[in-house]
């Protein structure tokens, strides 16, 4: 295990809706035995109604919801325990809000074409997110940069491929 990871770490599973953010999560918390959060669970109400009635979030609609993600994020990180947390953290902004401590933090980019992701959420259920909102969340994605702790992981595999994919990646295996 390398020593980056010795110390407390959260990773933030990004990318537009349907991406898989939550399943892999799921599956890399159990295999870690980490703390999982998910991000959707910390949106206000207003944000979910609005969502669920076909209208795109704006800056201001996160603001408080990425509070929320970077608050959970910190309290990892001050018990001196590693997490896991989803949100999507489409633009470069919105990481650096997640990431204020600049340390801690390594953002796992679930990368996919915008027809994967619009056939996956065809097909998904229960997720009050709908599908006609995809094209926004592409529009506001801002790829993370090299200058970025980030990581990409392409999601054409399973996600169980994925996460050990990102286990690897991470030397945790």
């Amino acid at each position: 295990m390398s020593d980056a990871v010795q110390r407390p770490v959260v990773l933030v599973l990004m990318g537009v809706s349907g991406c898989g953010k939550t399943s892999v999560a799921a599956i890399l918390s159990g295999r870690l035995g980490w703390a999982f959060e998910e991000g959707d669970s910390l949106h206000p109400p207003a944000n979910v109604e609005k969502m669920k009635s076909g209208h795109p979030l704006d800056d201001a609609d996160r603001a408080p919801w990425l509070a929320r993600v970077a608050d959970w994020v910190d309290e990892r990180l001050d018990a001196g325990e590693n997490g896991i947390v989803t949100c999507s953290a489409l633009k470069r902004s919105y990481r650096s809000l997640i990431d204020r401590r600049g340390r801690g933090v390594l953002f796992v980019y679930l990368a996919g074409s915008r027809e994967t992701i619009a056939a996956r959420l065809a097909s998904r259920m229960g997720h009050y997110m709908p599908a006609s909102l995809l094209a926004s969340q592409f529009a506001d994605l801002e790829e993370p940069t090299a200058d970025e702790p980030a990581i990409r992981v392409d999601i054409g595999p399973s996600p169980a491929d994925i996460a050990q994919t990102i286990v690897d990646r991470l030397a945790l295996s």
